[in-house]
């Protein structure tokens, strides 16, 4: 490969983002899509058919096809740990959706493995190629608000409003429920600019609608000095339209609130406050702060992280945007996060036995007014 030979690139899953990621590496010029591998032989025979790009229904037999530099994987989560190993042990550079494996542990495995083979290990955290999400981090690492102090990472959608019937979404060990398949993404902006967390010290994961996995978020985080953090997360709020995710950094120098739309800075002076920014109130918005992508499905940020993986792949740029190891610092803050929810047994009360003592209200009891 060089920067000017198209990446041979293959597709495994073809899902919502499955065919998503397909039709966007099939528009590039930086990508050649040999093949697609899904166990529905429908959906297969249906891509091959009408984009003639070639439909293996085995992945042993798929990751064998000769020239293959890169998979794009796509895939319930359980399945990403032996698909992406199985990829990385024969050469070839992964593209996984997140979250990258159901277990921190292995998520540093394969991050090894990918380093010590310098293979390109990216994982579809596709905010952190929205431009006001990207400048926030900047202005973080420039100092613009000093030392920081406290991060709320928020997300609210209406995905789930009634029960429904069950798909590997509504199954926690597939790498369903809110957690996993919803939460993930403003946690995983808040690693990117906190860093890991060294405490989960409350968490509460409820059920509205579902009866399997949780409907809702609800947590406190401490980070390394001194940062704390907190999480709020509901894919079953009926008052929003489509999914929302917010990101607010106080700091010593000031405030930044930020979601996909809008970006908004107070500077109190105290930080260094950077060039183009004012003492007080900056606001900016997503169409000045996005690059042009080649080609457009979604948003920007879907063709920009997979002209991204391209890039880096032959690059060779193991470090890069979402990597391996960022990705397995959201695994490692996901595991917290549920093993600090059931870490407590249920009151008394709500076990029918009103004349036990009641246990002692946690953080979050106190703060929601349980």
């Amino acid at each position: 490969m060089n920067e000017t030979t198209p990446l041979n690139v293959a597709v495994v899953g073809l899902g919502k983002m499955g065919v998503s990621h397909f039709a966007i590496a099939n528009a590039l010029d930086t990508i050649n899509v040999t093949a697609v591998c899904d166990r529905s032989t429908l959906l297969g025979q249906m891509v091959e058919k009408y984009s003639k790009v070639r439909y293996i229904p085995d992945y042993d037999k798929l990751i064998e096809t000769p020239g293959l530099d890169a998979v794009i994987i796509a895939t319930p989560t359980r399945l990403h740990d032996s698909m992406v190993r199985q990829a990385l042990e024969r050469g070839i550079h992964v593209f996984c959706e997140k979250p990258m494996t159901l277990s921190s542990e292995l998520s540093d495995t394969l991050t090894g493995l990918a380093r010590d083979k310098g293979l390109v290990g990216q994982v579809g955290y596709h905010n952190r190629f929205v431009g006001t999400f990207g400048e926030a981090r900047r202005l973080i690492a420039a100092g613009a608000i000093g030392r920081i102090r406290h991060v709320h990472a928020e997300a609210y959608g209406p995905v789930v409003l009634k029960p429904v019937a069950k798909t590997w979404r509504s199954n926690a060990a597939e790498g369903g429920g809110c957690l996993y398949d919803y939460a993930a993404h403003p946690i995983n902006l808040m690693n990117w600019y906190v860093g890991r967390p060294v405490e989960c010290i409350g968490a509460d994961l409820t059920r509205q609608y579902s009866s399997d996995v949780e409907d809702a978020v609800y947590a406190d985080l401490r980070f390394a000095n001194g940062v704390t953090g907190q999480v709020s997360v509901n894919w079953s709020d009926d008052s929003i339209r489509k999914m929302t995710t917010k990101i607010t950094i106080w700091g010593d120098g000031g405030k930044i609130s930020v979601d996909r739309q809008e970006l908004q800075v107070f500077a109190n002076g105290k930080g260094t406050i950077p060039e183009g920014y004012n003492q007080g109130w900056t606001v900016r918005y997503i169409t000045d702060l996005t690059p042009t992508v080649s080609y457009y499905l979604r948003g920007e940020e879907y063709s920009a992280q997979i002209e991204g993986f391209a890039k880096a792949c032959n690059a060779r740029q193991v470090d890069c945007v979402n990597s391996f190891a960022s990705a397995a610092e959201t695994d490692y803050t996901l595991e917290l996060i549920r093993a600090r929810s059931l870490a407590e047994p249920p009151a008394p009360a709500a076990l029918g036995q009103p004349n036990e003592v009641p246990r002692q209200r946690g953080v979050l009891a106190k703060v929601f007014g349980r």
